[in-house]
């Protein structure tokens, strides 16, 4: 390979450049975290029982509802607000993509951070106006989230060394796969305790603590860190040297129109966030009429494939950089390989979660292999545009992911609808696959007051 890309190497970890990666990392998993707590809440915040028929219970069970609010949303509704958010994650890509390459991330991405977690904050009494209100907080929460999402990848022009692309961007973005694990392992617990309010108020603070950190340690250019050593610095440097040399020039778009890779990219996105999109969503109601656990079960449950998926998207990054640094195979046949792996995987075993899962244990194996697989992706396509194009990754990025973000508005609408039909068989599409549920029941049938008296236990 060229020697631009091997230029003395300095130590890896606990170096700035990983820094940023973990930094990164944690910022993905509070602004993901924010996103999906509202799928596990929203077992808790719907219930057939209308709210005036408390006016005859016990002073404890009218407590219990002050903790707990109970709102009466059908299942189309509910499918409208989960996917609300990425009606603003939408409208946002492109902008932010642009201006990423023009003004500082540190401020574009620190500022949205902070948004989103206000934004947290205000969503239970959003919900006690009314579902217009929490439908807009949440477009507007998509809006702040899409400028974290996309403007970050801007950063990895500056920082992120040929050689270590994989791994970096693999530990920064497996935030977004760690933080479904973490929010229905400890929702379930908090709603459960405190109330659902009490969820987002504590990853609305988590995320207005972390915003504050980045603004103190992070840095838009390696050049520009204080705190940076003169190796660590030189060797960033030395290995993008024949990418910086090139200044950032007008967008070439009739080009981009006309690139097969940036299509095929495009159309992996798709496929991804369709069938990532469903599993988060929908995972905890799976669970809840598949399994009939409790909630505090349901979130363990609902949580572990998302444990499993962020093991595997940093194995992705670490195998691809390994066999480039290597040479075992050519950056095109690591791309195509990690792709189709995260691709074909998912539904390889939701085929099996379909016909062969004939019990607990074998349901849960194979919803969280199918669940873990998706992100082998983050070794392939989705940090392709980074090889291809790298002064214009910001935009090409923008670019891909409004394309996948069709995937995941239309995958949340379209089963939200179908799960309003209420028919006693239903098939929850994943794509080529399907999530087989026995009886549909509605989201709102059980709240976190009366989910151990109203559940059949586990087999």
């Amino acid at each position: 390979m060229d020697n631009q890309l091997h230029p003395k190497k300095v130590r890896g970890f606990c170096s700035f450049r990983y820094g940023l990666a973990v930094l990164l990392h944690f910022c993905n998993v509070v602004i993901a975290a924010q996103r999906v707590c509202l799928n596990l809440t929203m077992v808790a915040m719907v219930n057939r029982t209308d709210p005036q028929d408390l006016t005859n219970t016990s002073a404890k069970t009218e407590m219990d509802y002050v903790k707990n609010p109970v709102y009466n949303w059908s299942p189309d509704i509910q499918g409208i607000i989960f996917s609300s958010i990425f009606y603003g994650i939408l409208a946002i890509q492109i902008p932010v993509g642009y201006l990423s390459g023009i003004y500082s991330i540190k401020k574009m991405v620190g500022s949205a951070l902070f948004l989103s977690s206000v934004l947290s904050l205000f969503i239970p009494r959003a919900a006690q106006v009314g579902k217009t209100l929490i439908i807009v907080c949440r477009v507007a929460q998509g809006m702040a989230q899409g400028t974290v999402s996309t403007a970050q990848h801007e950063m990895w022009i500056k920082w992120a060394p040929p050689l270590e692309r994989g791994r970096l961007t693999s530990i920064c973005l497996s935030g977004f796969m760690l933080a479904p694990f973490i929010v229905l392992l400890v929702s379930g617990f908090i709603c459960d305790l405190l109330g659902w309010p009490m969820v987002f108020y504590i990853f609305g603070a988590y995320g207005c603590v972390l915003c504050l950190i980045w603004f103190v340690l992070v840095y838009d250019d390696p050049k520009d860190h204080p705190c940076i050593s003169v190796n660590e610095k030189e060797y960033i440097i030395s290995s993008l040297a024949q990418q910086a040399s090139s200044s950032r020039q007008s967008l070439p778009i009739k080009a981009m129109l006309k690139s097969l890779p940036l299509w095929a990219i495009s159309l992996n996105g798709f496929a991804f966030l369709w069938t990532n999109t469903l599993l988060v969503t929908y995972t905890p109601t799976f669970i809840n009429t598949k399994l009939h656990v409790d909630i505090k079960q349901n979130g363990l449950l609902s949580g572990l494939p998302y444990l499993f998926a962020c093991i595997c998207g940093l194995l992705a990054g670490q195998m691809s950089d390994y066999f480039l640094s290597r040479n075992i195979f050519n950056i095109l046949t690591i791309r195509k390989l990690f792709t189709t792996l995260g691709l074909i995987s998912p539904v390889i075993f939701s085929m099996c979660l379909l016909y062969l899962s004939f019990n607990f244990y074998s349901t849960v194996i194979f919803l969280t292999l199918a669940n873990a697989t998706t992100s082998f992706c983050l070794g392939g396509g989705l940090i392709n545009a980074l090889d291809i194009a790298p002064r214009y990754y910001g935009f090409l990025k923008a670019v891909t992911s409004v394309i996948g973000m069709i995937g995941g508005i239309s995958c949340s609408t379209v089963t939200g609808l179908i799960l309003s039909q209420g028919k006693a068989k239903d098939m929850i599409s994943l794509g080529p696959t399907f999530l087989y549920t026995e009886r549909v029941t509605p989201l709102g049938e059980w709240s976190c007051r009366n989910a151990t008296s109203s559940r059949k236990k586990a087999p």
